[in-house]
């Protein structure tokens, strides 16, 4: 088992509906050194190529993507949920249908931060179904840019994201991939990863 995995298993939550909660950990409650961990481990995957911004959505995927960028050294964009008077001018927007919170959302992104000059990682703590994810690389190809890889915390290996962003052609490397979970037992079964 992988640190990420040997929290999971520890301080992990299966609730009905194929949903596991990390929030004492990853996304409501964050252990710092924790998610300084996983910015380092995405570093390591994704150093050899020319990443120069992490892009991600609000608001889970903030904080990984800090820490992410911190290893880089290089700014984050995060696509907001929601327009605000904050972003004025042209934006790139995408659809995108939450899994954990079934509902859309229209999510932005000010053109003035993305362009065909950036190499971008996209970081996400969870992903499930890929809509997610598949909005991030709609805004990301609207700006010309290039998506150098797609790191994720915890993804689900029993719903059919991984395999459609893959399909894609992505660069998608998961630091765990749950492959099975029991409500019933609490038993999480992780895929095997070499």
């Amino acid at each position: 088992m992988n640190f990420v995995e040997e929290r999971i298993a520890k301080d992990g939550v299966i609730k009905s509906g194929n949903v596991l909660k990390v929030d004492s950990f990853l996304n409501h409650q964050m252990d710092v050194d924790f998610i300084d961990r996983i910015g380092r481990e995405f570093y390591k995957g994704f150093s050899c190529k020319p990443i120069n911004k992490i892009l991600t959505i609000e608001a889970s995927g903030i904080a990984i993507a800090y820490a992410a960028a911190r290893h880089f050294n290089v700014p984050v964009v995060f696509a907001k949920k929601s327009r605000s008077v904050n972003i004025s001018g042209d934006t790139y927007v995408s659809e995108v249908e939450s899994f954990t919170h079934k509902k859309k959302n229209m999510v932005v992104v000010s053109k003035r931060f993305l362009n065909e000059t950036d190499h971008i990682l996209i970081v996400d703590d969870f992903l499930a179904n890929g809509c997610a994810l598949q909005g991030l690389c709609s805004i990301a190809d609207s700006a010309h840019a290039h998506v150098e890889g797609i790191g994720i915390v915890i993804e689900k290996g029993f719903q059919i994201g991984g395999q459609v962003i893959r399909n894609l052609g992505y660069d998608l490397q998961s630091l765990s991939i749950v492959e099975a979970m029991d409500e019933s037992t609490g038993e999480i079964v992780f895929r095997n990863q070499k």
